[in-house]
């Protein structure tokens, strides 16, 4: 790669008349974002899309001695011991393991260099819309969220968040309006929504009653014969075990018809599963039921739905699939009847929910179960993994390259400077792994890391030096791994791939800390680690910034994925792992 692709964003451009309204965004007075409802607004095929959460710093957002979580029962109350100043604000996290605060979302059109092209707004309460308009927000702390998908037409981007105002508290916590646990700390209800935006920057929004107590992370729209078909993955669940029958239904993965309607007349019902896994499929000792299922990213790779799990003390860690072949005579996925296997070669997109057994909910969760751990990966508990896998893209299908968000130890050295933890890790990063039809499993060839500089801090402007002192650590971040990722296939043989940036940090809630938005070019035939290959570093996340989701703009095939330098040049158009079980 060229310069190009080596610039750091530093600034914001001015868009023209007429299509942008002037904000306050991360610490940059005048910087220039449209909003939904302007018009104008669209996305060019072939470019990047960032989604990027934006906190609005409001020191009045919580006051030092406020009862969390809001409307708490005795004995989950306790009492915020910051204000709502950023990043002052997630010391709060450090007393109350629900903490977070909603914020707008911001979608990021770049050049494949990185260069930015222009910004889109998601509709939210802050901007003046009327509380009848659609409108969604994302928990700003919470790391998994936000995540981008395009369809299975590659014409709409859909992602996840909350029918909630802007600096609500504790929102990815609460319950959803039709699941409600009366053991769970946090009172407050509130629906989960699907976006889909397409080329032309318009929204379209559909509400769930799913992940109640957790966070939605990820959605799919599946476009085939019009369909209109929606695939979800997430974590369910806040409160004791065993967990009502409506939060063990509403954990991972999801299938719901998208709405035509608006936000406030649509009713939806009970969560409606698509995909289920327990341990026990693998001889184990039952956990915590419906806890096997907190999933966090998503893919479809030839009408397979994949996703991986790579958080929280139950279940295993490791990259999963659903299988739509069928069951065998003792009703058990005909792809792994040992829990373990690989997708047939009938398999097929799902278009119904499971017609779960409600009798078993309570002792073996969603039954049948229908989904299997990609034969080759880890299948130890997570108690005991050092495997934490986020996001899943197929370079084809004897390659696949899997983020490791890195296992969020914050152990500092003051002598080196580092953070020890993170930088001796060698799992965390881009792992990259191939399909070994002899053994018809996957083996991992190697782990590429180089460039993210695991566990030596780097500096923001405007963010505070020395140490936090309610955790005696640097506010500094460091890289700790990757988390959302997408790809492309190059005509030299090579792949580019852009992934986000886990961190660590001395601040109370680390996914609320300032991130990266990486590029590598990998050798794709390479399985053993080639030499010279690096992370160049496109973005660092602004003052009251995140960054989460990264993929192509709607409206890209293959046919736009030019990867020569040229091309590149000229295209413009909480979960909270504070919780045992929770992301």
């Amino acid at each position: 790669m060229k310069v190009a692709e080596q610039r750091f964003l530093a600034s914001l451009p001015v868009f023209r008349s007429g299509l942008a309204v002037t904000v306050l965004l991360s610490g940059v007075v005048g910087a220039n974002v449209a909003r939904a409802d302007d018009d104008g607004v669209d996305f060019r095929p072939g470019n990047l899309l960032l989604s990027r959460s934006v906190y609005d710093n409001n020191p009045a957002n919580i006051a030092v001695g406020t009862q969390l979580p809001p409307n708490c029962v005795a004995p989950n109350c306790v009492t915020a011991t910051a204000d709502g100043s950023y990043p002052f604000i997630w010391d709060n996290s450090l007393v109350d393991g629900s903490f977070g605060i909603t914020a707008k979302i911001v979608l990021d059109q770049l050049k494949p260099s990185g260069e930015l092209v222009n910004s889109l707004e998601v509709p939210n309460s802050a901007d003046g819309i009327p509380p009848t308009r659609d409108q969604m927000v994302t928990s700003f702390p919470s790391k998994s969220e936000i995540a981008l998908n395009l369809s299975t037409d590659g014409r709409v981007v859909t992602f996840m968040g909350y029918l909630a105002p802007i600096d609500a508290l504790d929102v990815s916590n609460s319950n959803t309006p039709a699941v409600f646990d009366p053991t769970n700390p946090v009172s407050g209800s509130y629906s989960r929504v699907v976006a889909e935006v397409d080329e032309h920057g318009r929204f379209r929004f559909t509400k769930t009653n799913a992940y109640s107590g957790n966070n939605g992370r990820v959605a799919i729209r599946n476009d085939k014969d019009d369909a209109n078909i929606v695939y979800m993955s997430g974590n369910a669940g806040n409160g004791a075990n065993p967990q009502p029958n409506g939060v063990i239904v509403g954990a991972g993965l999801q299938i719901l018809t998208e709405e035509r309607t608006k936000l406030a007349a649509q009713n939806p019902g009970q969560p409606t599963p698509v995909g289920s896994f327990n341990i026990t499929q693998l001889g184990l000792t039952a956990d915590k039921i419906g806890k096997d299922t907190n999933f966090r990213g998503l893919s479809i790779f030839n009408k397979v739905i994949y996703t991986t799990k790579g958080s929280g003390g139950n279940g295993i860690n490791a990259v999963y699939f659903i299988d739509t072949t069928g069951f065998d005579s003792n009703g058990k996925p005909l792809a792994c009847s040992n829990g373990v296997g690989i997708p047939g070669a009938t398999a097929a997109l799902p278009t119904t929910p499971i017609f779960y057994d409600a009798t078993q909910l309570q002792t073996k969760g969603v039954v049948p179960y229908n989904m299997c751990v990609l034969a080759g990966f880890p299948t130890n508990l997570a108690k005991k993994t050092t495997s934490f896998p986020f996001g899943v893209w197929f370079a084809d299908a004897k390659t696949l390259y899997v983020t490791d968000e890195g296992n969020g130890t914050t152990t500092f050295d003051p002598v080196s400077g580092k953070y020890t933890a993170a930088a001796a890790q060698t799992g965390a990063g881009l792992q990259k792994w191939v399909f070994d039809a002899s053994l018809g499993a996957w083996k991992l060839a190697y782990v590429l890391q180089a460039g993210l500089n695991l566990g030596v801090p780097y500096t923001v402007t405007g963010y505070p030096t020395g140490q936090n002192p309610k955790t005696g650590l640097p506010w500094s971040p460091a890289s700790d791994g990757l988390r959302n990722l997408m790809g492309r296939v190059n005509h030299d043989g090579t792949a580019t791939i852009w992934a986000i940036t886990s961190t660590v940090s001395g601040n109370g809630d680390q996914g609320a800390d300032p991130n990266q938005l990486v590029m590598i070019r990998d050798n794709l035939a390479a399985t053993s680690l080639p030499a010279g290959e690096a992370f160049t570093a496109l973005r660092t996340a602004r003052f009251g910034e995140v960054l989460r989701g990264i993929l192509f703009t709607p409206g890209t095939d293959r046919d736009h994925l030019a990867d020569d330098d040229d091309h590149e040049h000229d295209h413009d158009g909480h979960d909270h792992d504070r919780h045992a079980d929770a992301d």
